[in-house]
């Protein structure tokens, strides 16, 4: 009898372990592609997956158009709702056709029944941030220079600051 060689060693890999179980959790949830889970915040976008979670994919009798259903805080629904046919779009794409014909957006508190389960993101950590060009300021504080309410001016400047930053990072 032939000596049996095996490159693993006895070993398995852990994917192929997992596999058919985190498969199964997904489609219990009626999500066919596990990537809509694994994968949000390259389907999404960074932005959007802060303030929302993919929390389950219903199927209509006929089979066609299902019903994504997200995830978000009530403050974070209405900017939700405007990235509704955007976000449908891109979730299509990672099924190759139009799997989901609607978008159900669910509003939760951020803590509470979901505790631990729904973590919501609302600011960068400290480290990412950084401090604004010497041009935004300038251009800031060019928007802010004829109010005389020093608060209100201060407030001007970093709504300017923030808008300038934010086309810096999407431009």
């Amino acid at each position: 009898m032939a000596e049996r060689r095996t490159t693993t060693y006895g070993f398995t890999r852990t994917s192929s372990l997992l596999q058919a179980r985190i498969r199964q959790a997904s489609e219990t949830r009626g999500f066919a592609q596990s990537r809509v889970l694994t994968h949000w915040p390259e389907i999404a976008g960074p932005q959007i997956a802060a303030i929302c979670r993919p929390v389950e994919i219903g199927y209509s009798r006929g089979g066609f158009g299902a019903t994504l259903t997200l995830l978000t805080t009530g403050a974070n629904a209405p900017m939700l709702e405007m990235e509704r046919e955007r976000l449908r779009e891109r979730v299509n794409q990672v099924y190759g056709y139009t799997a989901i014909a609607r978008i159900r957006i669910t509003q939760t508190a951020a803590t509470g029944f979901a505790e631990g389960q729904a973590d919501f993101v609302h600011r960068r950590a400290a480290a990412e941030e950084r401090p604004p060009s010497p041009e935004h300021k300038r251009a800031a504080e060019a928007t802010a220079e004829g109010v005389g309410d020093s608060g209100l001016r201060a407030a001007l400047e970093r709504l300017t600051l923030n808008r300038l930053a934010k086309e810096g990072r999407d431009g």
